[in-house]
Parts: structure tokens; C-alpha cells; sequence
């Protein structure tokens, strides 16, 4: 009997990652609580599964508003990133990011089990410490302004 290929082996996951940003040069960072799923104490933006028959503007949005309670004035995919960690590699996604314009007077933490604090800051200065895929989200942000 043939072995399905691809059965038992772990599955790569799809990501909307986001950078909220005030549209002034602001951008909005969340520190992950003890609850989080990684990396607790880190500053990072925000993510989401994308989820069957979602579209990604749809998965953005759904993410946002459930993580910091607004919804989008505008949406820009800026890139996509492959994610490998560990070694040997035991999680892997590929990570579509967006640049999300928001209100930031209406921005809340919605999530309190996954972060414990939200802070708008000026990219060249961030809080410590981040998270270890951030920086390399905030580059694509960056290279999209």
C-alpha cells in the first residue's frame, strides 16, 4: 500500500500579519501576555490565522477588529514572508503582511488572555524587547512606506 505523502508530517500554516499604523508615522505595537501563545513579555504586531474560504482583506479585518476592537480605514498587502523556526524547523507559515490604517483613539486590547499592553510608537523607536519575527515584518513596512 502507498503512503500518502504529506500524512503525520506537521502542515504549513497561512498568516495575515499586520502593521496598524495611525497614518501620521505611528505604528501600533502589542506586548504579548503570559497567556500568549510564544514569546510572552515581546512586542509585536498583530497576526491571525487565515481561515477557509476567507479572503485575506477579510482575514485582516476580522483579526484586527478582534485583537484591538476597530475596524480598518485601509488595507495594503506589503509583502509575504516564508517562516521557518527551530531547528530542525518544527513551525512553519507563510506570512502575508498588511499595513492597516486605524483610528488610534479607538484602540483597545480586546484579547487580554494573548496581550497585556498596547503602545503607539515611532518606528525608529521601538520598545524591548520585540518579538523575533517583528523586525522583519516592520522592514517590509518600512520598504512599502
Amino acid at each position: 500500500m502507498r503512503e500518502m505523502a504529506g500524512v503525520g508530517r506537521p502542515r504549513v500554516s497561512v498568516s495575515c500579519v499586520f502593521v496598524c499604523h495611525d497614518g501620521a508615522g505611528r505604528i501600533l505595537l502589542a506586548r504579548r501576555s503570559a497567556g500568549a501563545r510564544d514569546e510572552p513579555g515581546t512586542w509585536d504586531c498583530g497576526a491571525g490565522a487565515l481561515e477557509f474560504g476567507e479572503t485575506f482583506e477579510a482575514a485582516v479585518a476580522r483579526e484586527v477588529h478582534e485583537e484591538y476592537g476597530v475596524r480598518p480605514l485601509g488595507v495594503e498587502q506589503i509583502g509575504v514572508r516564508n517562516v521557518l523556526r527551530g531547528d530542525p524547523v518544527d513551525s512553519h507559515w507563510v506570512a502575508v503582511v498588511f499595513a492597516v490604517r486605524v483610528e488610534p483613539d479607538e484602540v483597545r486590547i480586546c484579547e487580554p488572555h494573548k496581550f497585556d499592553g498596547l503602545m503607539w510608537c515611532a518606528p525608529d523607536a521601538l520598545p524591548a524587547p520585540l518579538h523575533s519575527q517583528c523586525g522583519e515584518t516592520l522592514a517590509l513596512w518600512r520598504a512599502a512606506g
